[in-house]
């Protein structure tokens, strides 16, 4: 079991990785996934990953406080607004439309009501 912890770890630090680079793939919530796979699978990754010098402040940060920096906060807030731009100019039907709008608003209430580092 220990070994599909780590697999699923490493597949989740590229998921990370990968989101680093493509706007609307997020970064953190699939950092912090790997670090509990790596916690419950490797102690060495799991102190990797937690002690990077690019991955570690977002998950110390989220551990310590529930904080998102407010480059992540305005960063998330741009792709939110990107993603709904781009189903409104491939014109995505009204229900679909509204339904993202909806679950869209609450994933940026949630990230604007969390404390700051």
């Amino acid at each position: 079991m220990r070994g599909l912890w780590f697999i699923s770890g490493c597949i989740c630090v590229a998921t990370g990785a990968v989101g680093i680079i493509l706007p609307l793939l997020p970064t953190v919530p699939f950092l912090l996934l790997a670090a509990l796979c790596f916690a419950k699978s490797s102690d060495t990754a799991h102190n990797w990953l937690i002690t990077h010098k690019a991955f570690g402040p977002p998950i110390q940060d989220w551990y310590q406080s529930g904080a998102i920096r407010r480059p992540a906060k305005v960063m998330a807030t741009c792709c939110i607004l990107a993603a709904f731009t781009v189903s409104l100019a491939l014109g995505v039907r009204w229900w679909a439309l509204s339904l993202q709008a909806i679950v869209l608003l609450c994933i940026s209430i949630f990230i604007w009501s969390r404390p700051e580092v």
